[in-house]
């Protein structure tokens, strides 16, 4: 039987290493079932989370090959170099134990943020149409499930820890755009000089797992304070 060579960082933090393991190669194998036989057969006080298997909790994103990554949904034929897997944790997070990591400063920052909906004291009459440019904008940074994936994959976020994140810009970026919310101002507010501090490299999108644009999202905040801004400084022009 052909098999895998893998390496699975064991460990946490700086004091971790690579550990390599062989794997049989089977067909239709994805990167999770590999984590999973080292588990099972090969080393059973190896950490690492996963819930439904499927690509739908995103509970079991790791670094596939320097990428990260869905390993539920990473095929071995695609993710494996030359028939080698080097799978580590989620970068830009603190890590637990070996491929776990602690996902508090991530959603720490959603709290922050305070990216959420807020009602509007004065809703619109008539009902929103799926095909008004705002909605559409918004509708096309909804499906974010808060996996970390371009969390991870963001070099903003690596050297500067105070950057929110792509996902949190996506998620107000979907909230400034939805008439029913009633705080666009706070949500821009929240953006404020964050969503300038994005290098625009595409990181997150290339890496997002249900294929959204945070980096679009976020040029439409850099968009929207700036006019804010100008607007608010238009009365004084001249004096």
């Amino acid at each position: 039987m052909a098999m895998l060579e893998v390496e699975i960082w064991r460990g946490s933090g700086a004091d971790g290493a690579w550990q390599r393991y062989a794997v049989p190669h089977e067909a239709n194998q994805t990167v999770l079932d590999v984590v999973t036989h080292v588990q099972r057969y090969l080393d059973p006080s190896l950490a690492y989370r996963f819930a439904c298997r499927v690509g739908m909790c995103g509970s079991r994103a790791m670094t596939v090959n320097g990428r990260p990554r869905w390993t539920c949904r990473a095929d071995c034929p695609q993710a494996a170099r030359k028939g080698r897997l080097r799978i580590g944790p989620l970068r830009n997070l603190p890590v637990i134990r070996d491929l776990a990591v602690d996902m508090a400063p991530f959603f720490e920052k959603w709290r922050d943020a305070e990216a959420r909906f807020v009602p509007s004291a004065d809703p619109p009459d008539e009902a929103v149409r799926p095909d008004e440019p705002e909605r559409m904008a918004a509708d096309a940074g909804i499906e974010c499930i808060n996996c970390a994936v371009c969390y991870a994959a963001c070099d903003s976020v690596a050297w500067n820890p105070d950057y929110p994140g792509p996902a949190v810009l996506n998620r107000l970026w979907t909230l400034v755009n939805d008439r029913r919310d009633g705080d666009r101002d706070g949500h821009l507010d929240a953006a404020g000089a964050g969503c300038h501090l994005c290098r625009s490299h595409q990181e997150c999108a290339d890496a997002c797992p249900t294929g959204l644009n945070p980096t679009a999202a976020i040029a439409g905040l850099k968009r929207e304070t700036l006019r804010r801004t100008l607007g608010r400084l238009a009365p004084g022009r001249g004096r």
